[in-house]
């Protein structure tokens, strides 16, 4: 596999009609002022590559395999550099070239590639890339961000708007399905696109823009919706957007008095860990109660880097949980999710939702069975923390919002007893009788 050199555009997402000045989004400011290295470097030795202790950059680590691949595609970019978010979005692999400059493609990844994106655009940041396997095209984290052709093929059931979504959006880019509660869609950007994704109709198509019209318009339907008191931003990534441009939204929320709390939904710390920087948690932690819901796959995930984004999350005061999606061939074992919720209880996120995989097109070699789920379930409820165990939901399809699912811990009744069945198999009474008699203790 030959060394490569990578020079691209920059994608950009516009915002316009005044909202506050700053960088263009995605920012691209560092793609045109550093050139990337003309040179491969020398050949990495296994002990060079995969040191102790990672690299650090004033506090921000970059762990041994990230270092490798830097000096290997990258060689005259500084850790200062590697560790900017704007060089790393702006240096994303988008193009068949790039990543089989960077991996040995199999077959089926290259026929992908040469058919085309389908309904998902490829991006991958440098530091992702980093976590993928070279060689092995069944690696978890490679799946789930490199095209394949099963893409391609649309199954039962499946939709590119499963959850009826548009149905239940009176304004563009806002969702609402819940009593109290929205979603706000800021954009359709992100660092990194995940193959599985539930909006993968609307995500790096460049559609849903960001302008001071459409987030007005969606900030003037709460204002008149009172029962409104949680909104959830997503997209697309809101974390993409520029400090200034999130606070603006962030300023709005807080002037509406019946929003108590809002919510990010984000992958940042787990794609692009090097966007939460001082300067962001500052601007972030004046706007509380705010909570952030994050999307972490696999234990690989992990890393030095997103344990440095979630504490500087954490320790700003923004509780920290995470949607996890079941994946067939990624993370459908009782062991990967155990590594998986340990792993970020350590990084101090709570595991929040175990999500069944939506069924959007093309999705099918993704989805398990939801007997799978629930065997996971199963093997994490008195096995582990009960802080380690998520709920395990399915989001109706049609717009019927999350249902909860649990194995069946009831084992019947007799007479005024519960029969249950503990996570051992052993079962249990518990008196559960009908208006009985206290029994006077004298």
């Amino acid at each position: 596999m030959k060394d490569a050199v990578f020079k691209q555009p920059t994608e950009t997402v516009k915002i316009s009609e005044s909202l506050p000045e700053g960088e263009e989004e995605p920012p691209g400011r560092c793609a045109d002022q550093i050139p990337l290295p003309l040179a491969a470097p020398a050949a990495e030795t296994p002990e060079n590559v995969f040191q102790l202790f990672p690299t650090r950059h004033r506090g921000f680590p970059i762990h041994p395999r990230a270092r490798a691949l830097q000096r290997k595609f990258f060689p005259g970019v500084t850790a200062k550099l590697w560790n900017d978010w704007h060089w790393q979005t702006s240096h994303r692999i988008r193009s068949a070239a790039q990543l089989g400059a960077m991996l040995q493609l199999c077959a089926d990844e290259r026929q992908a590639l040469e058919r085309g994106q389908g309904a998902l655009p490829l991006g991958i940041t440098p530091y992702y890339m980093s976590l993928l396997d070279p060689v092995d095209p069944l690696q978890p984290l490679r799946r789930s961000v490199v095209p394949s052709c099963a893409e391609f093929i649309l199954g039962a059931g499946e939709a590119a708007d499963p959850l009826g979504e548009e149905e239940q959006s009176p304004v563009p880019g806002l969702v609402h399905r819940y009593p109290d509660r929205v979603l706000l869609l800021v954009h359709d950007f992100c660092s990194t696109y995940c193959r599985y994704c539930t909006r993968s109709r609307v995500v790096g198509h460049g559609t849903l823009q960001p302008t001071r019209a459409r987030l007005e318009q969606a900030l003037d339907y709460i204002r008149r919706t009172p029962a409104v008191r949680d909104v959830l931003i997503s997209g697309g990534d809101p974390l993409m957007l520029s400090d200034e441009r999130l606070e603006w939204l962030l300023a709005g929320l807080r002037r509406i008095p019946h929003v108590e709390i809002v919510r990010i939904g984000t992958k940042v710390p787990a794609v692009l860990p090097q966007r939460v920087t001082p300067a962001l948690v500052r601007r972030l932690r004046r706007y509380h109660p705010l909570w952030m819901s994050l999307h972490f796959t696999h234990p690989d995930e992990c890393t030095p880097e997103a344990h440095r984004a979630c504490a500087m999350l954490a320790d700003a005061g923004i509780p920290l949980g995470s949607q996890t999606v079941l994946l067939k061939g990624v993370n459908d074992t009782v062991a990967t999710m155990r590594a998986l919720m340990h792993g970020l209880l350590r990084m101090r996120v709570r595991p929040y939702y175990l999500y069944q995989c939506d069924p959007i097109s093309g999705s099918a070699h993704f989805r398990t069975p939801v007997a799978t789920g629930l065997d996971i379930i199963r093997g994490l409820r008195g096995f582990t923390s009960g802080y380690a165990v998520p709920t395990y939901v399915v989001d109706a399809p049609g717009g019927g919002g999350k249902i909860p699912l649990m194995p069946d811990y009831t084992a019947g009744r007799d007479g005024d007893d519960l029969l249950l069945r503990n996570y051992a198999g052993g079962c249990y009474r518990y008196p559960d009788g009908q208006g009985a008699a206290p029994v006077d203790c004298v």
